[in-house]
C-alpha cells in the first residue's frame, strides 16, 4: 500500500488536520496517512505541550470512523527528539510490504535543507507538499522529490484552538466531539 505520513505534535488534532489529510490522500492517490504523533519535535520546544499519551489518544479518537486515516505511535519508542530519517526507517524496516511517502506543510519548504538528512531523504521518498498561502514561492523548489498540491485548507491551528481553551471560548466544530470531550475531561491546555 501508498502510505502518506503526516507527522506532527497535534496539540490539538483538528478538523483542519483531517480534511487535509481526506483531501491529500485522493490527490496523491494514496492508500492511507498515518498521523504520526511526535513525542518531540526537534525544531519545537513548547512548554505547552499536552504528554504524548493524551495527544496519541486524541488522535486515535478523531479517526476512529475512518478507514483511510491511521494513527501512528511509532516515536513514542525511538530516541528524543524524533528524526524523519530514523522513523523512516523504522517503518521500512517494519513494514515492508508498504511504500511510504512524506506530508508536510509549504512552510516546512525552504526549511528541509535543515533536516537532519535531509539529502538522503529526497533520495529515497516522495515529499508531498499541501500548498498554506496562495503565495508559490515554495513550489519553485526544483527537487524532484517534491510533489506540490494546492488543496483548499481550514485556517484553524492548534495554537488558536489552545488559546481558546485559555480563554474559555467553545472549540465545538475545530475538534471532533470525542476530541472536544477528551480535552474538557483531562483539563487539558487550561
Amino acid at each position: 500500500m501508498k502510505i502518506g505520513l503526516f507527522f506532527g505534535s497535534f496539540n490539538p488534532v483538528h478538523t483542519g488536520h483531517l480534511v487535509l489529510a481526506t483531501l491529500l490522500r485522493e490527490a496523491a492517490s494514496l492508500d492511507e496517512v498515518w498521523f504520526v504523533v511526535s513525542p518531540q519535535n526537534p525544531f519545537k520546544i513548547n512548554t505547552t505541550m499536552a504528554d504524548e499519551r493524551h495527544r496519541l489518544e486524541m488522535v486515535q479518537l478523531s479517526l476512529s470512523g475512518s478507514e483511510f486515516l491511521k494513527a501512528s505511535d511509532v516515536e513514542f519508542s525511538m530516541a528524543k527528539p524524533s528524526y524523519t530519517e530514523q522513523t523512516l526507517k523504522v517503518l521500512a524496516q517494519k513494514y515492508t510490504e508498504h511504500t511510504f511517502d512524506i506530508i508536510i506543510g509549504e512552510d516546512n519548504v525552504a526549511s528541509f535543507s535543515k533536516w537532519k538528512a535531509s539529502n538522503w531523504i529526497l533520495e529515497n521518498y516522495r515529499v508531498l507538499v499541501y500548498m498554506r498561502t496562495n503565495n508559490n514561492a515554495a513550489s519553485e523548489i526544483l527537487h524532484t522529490s517534491f510533489h506540490f498540491y494546492d488543496l483548499p485548507l481550514l485556517d484553524i491551528s492548534s495554537t488558536s484552538i489552545r488559546e481558546r481553551i485559555k480563554k474559555e471560548l467553545p472549540i465545538s466544530f475545530f475538534v471532533t466531539p470525542d476530541v472536544e470531550q477528551y480535552i474538557r475531561f483531562h483539563r487539558l491546555y487550561h
